[in-house]
Protein backbone atom coordinates (compact mmCIF):
# COMPACT_ATOMS: atom_id res chain seq x y z
CA UNK A 1 0.00 0.00 0.00
CA UNK A 2 2.81 2.35 0.61
CA UNK A 3 4.05 1.53 -2.75
CA UNK A 4 0.68 3.09 -4.28
CA UNK A 5 1.37 6.07 -2.56
CA UNK A 6 4.77 6.70 -3.17
CA UNK A 7 4.29 5.74 -7.17
CA UNK A 8 2.08 8.49 -7.45
CA UNK A 9 4.19 11.83 -6.88
CA UNK A 10 7.14 9.56 -8.60
CA UNK A 11 5.17 9.30 -11.85
CA UNK A 12 4.77 13.10 -11.93
CA UNK A 13 8.11 13.98 -11.16
CA UNK A 14 9.22 11.87 -13.78
CA UNK A 15 6.85 13.28 -16.38
CA UNK A 16 8.18 16.65 -15.32
CA UNK A 17 11.52 15.68 -16.01
CA UNK A 18 10.59 14.65 -19.33
CA UNK A 19 8.69 17.36 -20.24
CA UNK A 20 11.54 19.54 -19.12
CA UNK A 21 13.94 17.58 -21.20
CA UNK A 22 11.64 18.39 -23.98
CA UNK A 23 11.41 21.91 -24.05
CA UNK A 24 14.70 21.95 -23.98
CA UNK A 25 15.86 20.00 -26.60
CA UNK A 26 12.62 21.01 -29.03
CA UNK A 27 12.15 24.66 -28.72
CA UNK A 28 9.03 26.23 -30.48
CA UNK A 29 10.08 28.06 -34.11
CA UNK A 30 9.61 31.40 -34.05
CA UNK A 31 6.91 32.32 -36.56
CA UNK A 32 7.98 34.74 -39.15
CA UNK A 33 6.04 38.38 -38.70
CA UNK A 34 5.31 39.92 -41.90
CA UNK A 35 2.37 37.09 -41.81
CA UNK A 36 0.68 37.76 -39.23
CA UNK A 37 1.38 41.90 -38.61
CA UNK A 38 0.62 43.61 -42.28
CA UNK A 39 2.60 46.48 -43.07
CA UNK A 40 -0.16 48.91 -44.25
CA UNK A 41 -2.15 50.16 -41.54
CA UNK A 42 -5.49 50.09 -43.40
CA UNK A 43 -4.95 46.38 -43.94
CA UNK A 44 -4.36 45.86 -40.47
CA UNK A 45 -8.09 47.72 -39.82
CA UNK A 46 -9.50 45.18 -42.21
CA UNK A 47 -8.25 42.15 -40.55
CA UNK A 48 -8.69 43.44 -36.99
CA UNK A 49 -12.50 43.86 -37.87
CA UNK A 50 -13.05 41.15 -40.12
CA UNK A 51 -11.55 38.83 -37.03
CA UNK A 52 -13.48 41.12 -34.68
CA UNK A 53 -16.99 40.44 -36.10
CA UNK A 54 -18.25 37.17 -34.59
CA UNK A 55 -17.50 38.33 -31.09
CA UNK A 56 -19.08 42.05 -31.52
CA UNK A 57 -21.90 40.27 -32.42
CA UNK A 58 -22.12 38.24 -29.78
CA UNK A 59 -21.10 40.77 -27.06
CA UNK A 60 -24.13 43.09 -28.76
CA UNK A 61 -26.68 40.06 -28.81
CA UNK A 62 -25.62 39.34 -25.45
CA UNK A 63 -25.89 43.08 -23.91
CA UNK A 64 -29.30 43.94 -25.46
CA UNK A 65 -31.02 40.18 -25.97
CA UNK A 66 -31.91 41.18 -29.29
CA UNK A 67 -30.67 38.44 -31.96
CA UNK A 68 -29.52 40.42 -34.99
CA UNK A 69 -30.78 40.03 -38.92
CA UNK A 70 -28.88 38.23 -41.29
CA UNK A 71 -26.93 40.42 -43.35
CA UNK A 72 -28.16 40.28 -47.25
CA UNK A 73 -25.47 38.34 -49.50
CA UNK A 74 -26.55 40.46 -52.49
Amino acid sequence: MVWMVIAGPAIVVVAAFATLYLAITIPDPVLPTETLYPRNALEKKAKLEAAMAPAMQARNHASTGVVPEPKNKY
